[in-house]
């Protein structure tokens, strides 16, 4: 192995998390050179984070990603989502997407998909390696790890709540502390009692309460369980405090009985339902995305997909700039974009918080009761689960067109070469121009990451022509069929210069 003590990389990755990994592959399959930066000598086999939701899934789908995922899935029959683990599930198929259930993957699983891409796209990935010096600069950051030191353009922090990057550079971290603190732990039971769910269900149906516990014991294949617990009524522990096996232990038969046995545990951490958020996502050279950017409660399967999404966000706009084929001035519309969507994130999870509580007061249980018959609604039902899907995220891009912003739902349609899925467009990470309507003239000319795709569709697409981004938006659309109308020309020109 090749000992580095100096280094150079258009991008340095702090952290190997899927945030980081994800990113990396987004920078690399750009032609980015990229080197991630990660403190742990090799990964931690935690199912902890492990809900992808359906936007995430639809994003992963459009990079080749999501086949080798499902191929890990733990569950074998589709779970609706949930808000605050009400029996209600939530229905995502009014929203037009073919993935409409969360899909359940241990996170190291995932991160070990996106490292292996990532690395095949040519990042390199130093296990290992814990930051430990930031020095930015007008044109780049120098970034120290143990005796490396890489100079870069850019340094994007992707590691963690905890992000060694932030308090290096003395960023504040505004929000408000936890006050309810709970155990994750990765399991492995030597016995069982009937009270033991033997497959994954509902959140609400597989949470219980015993024995001054609440718990939810979730199987993940053979004698396996992702354990969650914590105490009603009593001080919580220490957040640094070790966790025993004993604890854990008593936790489960508290809850389980004293046939569930303990055989041994794999991992465990505790976590708090803190909520905080940078207040801007972008200092000089250094960006900071996932759980460097924003903590909430653990409620809904959001920490994960949120990180994802913004990676999704970040990349291709940090490629473009880096490969100077946009301003640096686009930067600033990752956090333009991404810091209201995080901010909605802290603001549902804060109220998914209270109506979670495992010991309600009569008040919190009464509200309960509205919120499930809400649910029941379809109308309700629809808009909850496009916000906890992330399906129903609009970006607010300048342009008339209704469209404009929204995601562009994955479509069947036919080209020349024969019929194609929409999502298969995007396994390079361009920008697509579609014409659905034969309004672009052939001799446009074109940036070299935007394709112009001529197709057809049997579904009402909304639209003539759409432009839509690497990461899935439409940031422009247009109707009418004037195969040279000048406005239309004008137009199409104006938002290359976006996407390019």
């Amino acid at each position: 192995m090749t000992v580095l003590t100096e280094s150079t990389s258009e991008v340095v990755v702090a952290g190997a998390g899927p945030t980081g990994l994800m990113l990396a592959c987004e920078l690399a399959l750009a032609g980015v050179e990229t080197l991630v930066l990660e403190r742990l000598p090799q990964r931690i086999e935690q199912v902890k984070g492990g809900g992808i939701q359906p936007r995430t899934a639809e994003l992963l789908e459009s990079r080749g990603l999501l086949e080798p995922l499902l191929q890990r899935a733990m569950q074998r029959d589709p779970v609706g989502g949930h808000f605050a683990g009400l029996p209600v599930p939530l229905d995502c198929t009014p929203w037009q997407t073919r993935h409409p259930f969360p899909i359940a993957v241990p996170q190291w699983e995932i991160e070990e998909v996106l490292e292996e891409r990532a690395i095949a796209a040519g990042a390199r990935v130093l296990r290992g390696t814990a930051v430990s010096g930031v020095e930015p600069d007008s044109d780049g950051v120098v970034v120290t790890a143990g005796d490396l030191k890489v100079r870069a353009r850019y340094l994007a922090a992707c590691d963690g709540g905890h992000s060694t990057v932030r308090k290096l550079l003395g960023l504040p971290f505004p929000g408000r502390p936890g006050t309810h603190q709970a155990v994750l732990a990765d399991v492995r039971l030597s016995a069982v009692s009937p009270l033991v769910p033997q497959q994954m269900g509902h959140m609400s149906a597989l949470t219980r309460h015993a024995g001054g516990y609440w718990a939810m014991l979730v199987p993940v294949g053979g004698d396996r369980y992702r354990f969650t617990f914590g105490r009603t009524g009593q001080a919580d522990t220490t957040r640094e405090a070790h966790v025993t096996p004993e604890e854990i232990a008593a936790a489960l038969q508290a809850v389980y009985g004293d046939e569930t046995t303990l055989g041994a545990v794999d991992n465990s951490s505790r976590f708090t339902d803190a909520t905080r958020q940078l207040e801007h996502y972008r200092v000089g050279r250094v960006l900071f995305a996932g759980d460097a950017a924003h903590i909430h409660p653990p409620l809904g399967a959001q920490g994960l997909n949120l990180g994802i999404q913004d990676a999704f966000n970040l990349g291709w706009k940090l490629a473009a700039v880096v490969q100077d084929r946009a301003p640096s001035g686009l930067l600033d519309s990752y956090h333009g974009e991404r810091h209201p969507v995080g901010a909605q994130v802290l603001h549902h999870t804060s109220a998914q918080r209270v109506l979670a509580d495992p010991n309600p007061s009569e008040d919190v249980a009464a509200l309960r009761d509205i919120f499930i018959d809400l649910l029941r609604l379809p109308d309700a039902n629809r808009h909850v689960a496009g916000l906890m899907s992330g399906l129903s995220l609009r970006y607010g891009l300048p342009g008339g067109h209704p469209l404009t912003g929204q995601r562009m739902p994955d479509a069947d349609l036919v080209t020349e070469a024969g019929p194609v899925r929409l999502s298969t467009l995007f396994g390079s990470g361009h920008a697509v121009l579609l014409d659905l309507a034969g309004t672009v003239p052939a001799d446009l000319p074109l940036p070299p990451r935007v394709d112009l795709v001529r197709a057809t569709c049997t579904d009402d697409m909304g639209a003539a022509a759409l432009l839509i981004r690497p990461d899935g938006y439409i940031c422009w659309a247009a109707d009418g069929s004037a195969a040279h109308d000048e406005t239309l020309l004008t137009a199409i020109a104006g938002n290359l210069a976006r996407v390019q």
